[in-house]
């Protein structure tokens, strides 16, 4: 299937970065995921999380107005498998929701207050929903230099290889 828009596209890349990505974590040892690796969330697993708290506090915004305050930098998630399958749900969350997006939606703004440094700011929505996915990006690029790091190759990519478009 095509990507009716560009956040359906970022969504269906998202997932299927998150699942690339994950299934070559899970051949990691715990403590090599774990080992402070000099990264901005400091781990693989330090940074899996925040990719996490970051798409959480966005959709939850987003979708239905629900966010939760949380700290920046806490881990939501120990154990790799736990992160894994709350990133999993929360990936398939964020497809639907981009799938139902509509331009009377994006062309309103949004009002919150950042958990970064508690000021409110008013916003375009589709700046918002472009911050989701590019912030999931930034941060997966980090996780694959730390792979790198331990001689893993995470392969290709690029939105081209993309599944849903390798029949196109």
């Amino acid at each position: 299937m095509f990507p009716r828009n560009y956040y359906e596209l970022m969504a269906e890349y998202n997932k299927w970065m998150d699942g690339k990505i994950y299934e070559k974590c899970a051949a990691i040892p715990d403590a090599d995921r774990k080992k402070d690796m000099g990264a901005f969330f400091k781990s693989i697993h330090g940074t899996l999380n925040h990719i996490y708290y970051g798409d959480i506090s966005w959709i939850e915004r987003l979708r239905d107005d629900t966010y939760t305050p949380r700290q920046i930098g806490a881990d939501f998630f120990d154990e790799f498998d736990e992160l894994r399958a709350a990133q999993e749900k929360l990936d398939g969350e964020i497809l639907d929701w981009a799938r139902k997006l509509t331009p009377e939606y994006l062309g309103g703004e949004y009002s919150y207050v950042s958990n970064v440094d508690k000021k409110e700011r008013t916003l375009p929505r589709w700046m918002l929903a472009v911050n989701l996915f590019n912030h999931q990006t930034h941060h997966r690029g980090q996780i694959t230099t730390l792979m790198k790091q331990l001689g893993i190759d995470p392969g290709i990519t690029d939105i081209p290889w993309l599944p849903c478009l390798q029949d196109k």
